[in-house]
């Protein structure tokens, strides 16, 4: 038995993979299997169990993906978005460094007890976050031709898997993180795998599209060969994925930064968009999540209910009842969080946000309207309560702890 931050797992009795798969909302797989063009998971939902979970909100990567191996949420490990206010430094910052983390890993406790383990990310800005601490195997897509020993436990990751290493804004940066988890499997077996993919499909095509339905059924067939050397397989995402424009198709955007210079004063409030990364040109560093921190002076409840009146917005919190509504970590989130509808996104400030990237519709993710994502199981579970509230970081817990 093995305890990691309040939760007890088993463990692993065969080959157990855990697959996050970006930007997945729900409707993706179903339309795909309507469509025929993905016969596992089809089988693995006849065969095995299919639910709906909830991921956490702010729904972006970051917080997903460690909520996923640490089993808890930000409140417990800290990641509360992939970029915050540094208020100690006054600095804005990526959370890619493993210093924000506050809890530790499950991959990193299940290699000290002696398991194999091995991560691979399609993006190097997950990887230090999820091999914080952990013995094994863990590389990215990205950069795995500048995979070594030392550093990521494996080199000459390409000739392994047989792919050169794919455009940062592609497919195949996630068929990528498939191929090299069907050969890790096939040349090292290892105990407890996790694999994660990036949004870039998502976010350009929706669900039922030829574009997503020739990715899934390109996931589909990796996740069939894991199933046929006997793996455990648990799916899941890290958040869904909206279109988020008007009836004219261009993007619905409210620049908050802007409406509270005019609001407030001209730069006494800074607003922080969670979503931003290196990675903005397919979604323009536009989310349905938002932070702003206010001066000292100005009180937060009668800006709260100016923001609650905006069009589009569908939730306004101070910090407080913010961080108890979404399990934060309150010292990283500002005095007011603001949540936009499915259909609207939040910015700064209208000369910040350059869209020339966007070839398609805008999609993108971040709210309350992102946060059902799939949770399957190649396998029947036991003692599990249906109609319980699921959770995308339950993963571990019900292939470790509930096969039948």
């Amino acid at each position: 038995m093995l305890t990691v931050n309040q939760r007890t797992y088993q463990p692993p009795r065969q080959p157990t993979v855990v697959v996050c798969v970006d930007g997945c909302e729900p409707d993706y797989l179903a339309q795909a299997v309507a469509a025929g063009r993905m016969p596992w998971l089809q089988s693995a939902l006849a065969e095995g169990t299919g639910l709906v979970a909830d991921c956490v909100v702010p729904s972006f990567t970051n917080p997903n993906n460690l909520s996923i191996v640490t089993g808890a949420p930000p409140s417990v490990h800290g990641i509360c978005g992939n970029y915050l206010f540094d208020t100690a430094s006054g600095t804005e910052v990526m959370m890619n460094d493993p210093k924000w983390l506050r809890a530790p890993t499950l991959l990193a406790a299940l290699a000290d007890a002696g398991h194999s383990v091995a991560v691979v990310t399609a993006k190097d800005k997950l990887r230090r976050l999820l091999g914080h601490g952990m013995k094994g195997i863990c590389f990215s897509s990205e950069k795995a031709d500048q995979a070594t020993l030392a550093e990521n436990g494996i080199e000459d990751v390409p000739a392994l898997v047989g792919m050169a290493v794919p455009d940062v804004y592609s497919a195949e940066l996630s068929e990528f993180v498939f191929a090299a988890g069907v050969q890790l499997m096939r040349t090292r077996r290892p105990d407890v795998m996790y694999l994660s993919t990036t949004d870039y499909v998502q976010h350009k095509h929706a669900p039922g599209t030829p574009g997503a339905n020739a990715f899934n059924a390109m996931m589909d067939r990796y996740l069939g060969e894991l199933d046929a050397m006997g793996c455990v397989i648990a799916l899941t995402a890290d958040h869904g994925m909206n279109a988020k424009v008007g009836l004219d198709g261009r993007p619905d955007v409210i620049y908050l930064q802007d409406w509270c210079d005019r609001a407030i004063g001209t730069g006494r409030v800074r607003v922080i968009l969670p979503i931003t990364d290196p990675y903005v040109v397919h979604h323009g560093a536009l989310g349905s999540f938002a932070t702003v921190y206010l001066p000292p002076d100005q009180p937060a409840a009668p800006i709260v209910a100016q923001l609650r009146g905006l069009r589009g917005m569908e939730l306004v919190l101070e910090r407080g009842a913010a961080a108890d509504r979404f399990e934060l970590p309150a010292d990283r989130i500002g005095d007011i969080v603001c949540v936009s509808e499915r259909f609207t996104v939040i910015g700064t400030s209208v000369a910040r946000h350059d869209l020339s990237g966007l070839d398609a519709p805008l999609r993108s993710h971040g709210g309350i309207s992102e946060q059902r994502v799939p949770l399957v199981v190649n396998r029947k579970l036991a003692n599990v309560d249906p109609n319980r509230r699921w959770r995308n970081f339950d993963a571990f817990d019900l292939v470790l702890n509930h096969l039948q």
